[in-house]
């Protein structure tokens, strides 16, 4: 059964088979990245407040493990990777204490844009993994491709990065996104990387999905290789990795019984390639009718990007 908080499980490009937690309703983020998969923010918010809740969380979560695991599948984390920023939500904590009795480990996907206060990182201290974005170090830039809610600045960010990698004591990585005919400051970043205590690996990616905004564009190879090689002058080519354009197929054990709800709910997130969506009905022995149907209905739309089609959600008449 898939429902709206828990879906996938997918695979990950960093964590193997990721069963995903969507602890925050749409579009409700402190940024408004250029690039972002799911549109632009409507829900521009810097305090924390209660969503779901954490029974409702675990419920959802629980439930749709146990599914998973009657199934015969596996997961490799459980993943706080929603369409928000995970770390609004102010019972995340809890959240992670609750799910940690699953016996799977917990990771929290973060735009880092709250780690200047303390309860943010006591709660992103319970996760076993956490991934912190660092797309950039120059105020004007972090504001040209982040946006930022206007009430936080990156200097202040910066500091709560450094203030928690100084005390985690679970697995911490970095992402860094690069762009398409944007110069970035990947010396400046890298630096600031580098005085990460315990950061396992800082990986590069790209815009492998439909942006929200038109103008940007995969980052060519040339440029990530010149990202890579910069990040690992300074912290070791074993800390460094660019990550793959595509995670393949989704996971055999996916939710074939309630394949509408599954693309929904993964969907909200993380769009699909079409040639993925294609063999996942496949396996459930349906057709591109379910597609045509929910397209019909406004909970979904095809776009295009880089000469592929995509399935995304759809939250509106945003762009992307």
């Amino acid at each position: 059964m898939a429902n709206g908080i828990a879906y996938g499980p997918v695979n990950s490009r960093r964590l193997g088979v990721s069963l995903g937690v969507n602890n925050i309703p749409a579009k409700n983020c402190t940024y408004s990245c250029v690039y972002c998969q799911i549109g632009r923010t409507t829900g521009y918010r810097w305090e924390r407040g209660r969503f779901y809740g954490t029974k409702e969380v675990f419920t959802q979560v629980s439930e749709r493990l146990r599914e998973i695991r009657l199934a015969g599948g596996r997961v490799d984390y459980i993943t706080f990777v929603p369409d928000g920023e995970p770390t609004l939500d102010d019972e995340l904590g809890a959240e992670i204490e609750r799910l940690k009795g699953l016996g799977v480990p917990i990771a929290v996907i973060t735009n880092s844009s709250l780690l200047w206060r303390g309860d943010v990182r006591d709660d992103l201290a319970l996760a076993d993994l956490v991934s912190v974005k660092v797309d950039t170090v120059d105020e004007g830039l972090w504001r040209r491709i982040n946006r930022p809610h206007h009430g936080i600045g990156l200097g202040i960010i910066l500091k709560g990065i450094e203030d928690f990698a100084q005390g985690y004591r679970g697995t911490l990585i970095s992402e860094t996104m690069a762009l398409g005919g944007v110069e970035q400051d990947f010396g400046g970043v890298a630096e600031f990387l580098w005085r990460l205590r315990g950061l396992k690996t800082a990986y590069i990616s790209s815009v492998t999905r439909p942006p929200t905004e038109p103008w940007v564009s995969l980052a060519p190879w040339p440029t990530l290789r010149a990202a890579e090689r910069v990040f690992a002058e300074k912290l070791g080519k074993e800390r460094v990795a660019i990550l793959p354009h595509h995670e393949g197929d989704l996971p055999s054990h996916a939710d074939v019984e309630d394949a509408e709800g599954a693309v929904l709910g993964i969907v909200a997130v993380h769009p699909l390639r079409e040639d993925v969506v294609r063999k996942y009905l496949e396996k459930a022995g349906l057709g591109w009718e379910v597609i045509d149907r929910l397209v019909k209905q406004g909970k979904i739309k095809v776009t295009e990007y880089e000469d592929k089609r995509y399935i995304k959600r759809n939250f509106g008449d945003q762009t992307g």
